[in-house]
């Protein structure tokens, strides 16, 4: 195993499920500057599997949803 496959390997994962149309999941990178790398839409019922990874260090969540972590679960804030 490769260090990155490793690296993702032991990374954290986290569900996010959409409670309406439209919710925005942004990817933001690792370094010296935070950059937005990659977003998606999700509708309402939708579920995505997110990781953090060696250039995802946060993750932004625009619109209700629910996400569920090792930690525990959150909802947004209408």
């Amino acid at each position: 195993m490769t260090v990155v496959e490793e690296a993702c390997t032991n990374s954290e994962y986290v569900v996010i499920k959409a409670l309406e149309n439209g919710v925005t999941i942004i990817g933001l990178t690792r370094g010296k500057d935070t950059k937005f790398h990659h977003s998606e839409k999700l509708d309402k019922g939708e579920v995505m599997i997110a990781q953090f990874t060696e250039h995802t260090s946060a993750i932004k969540i625009r619109g209700r949803a629910q996400i569920f972590s090792r930690h525990g679960q959150v909802n947004t804030i209408d």
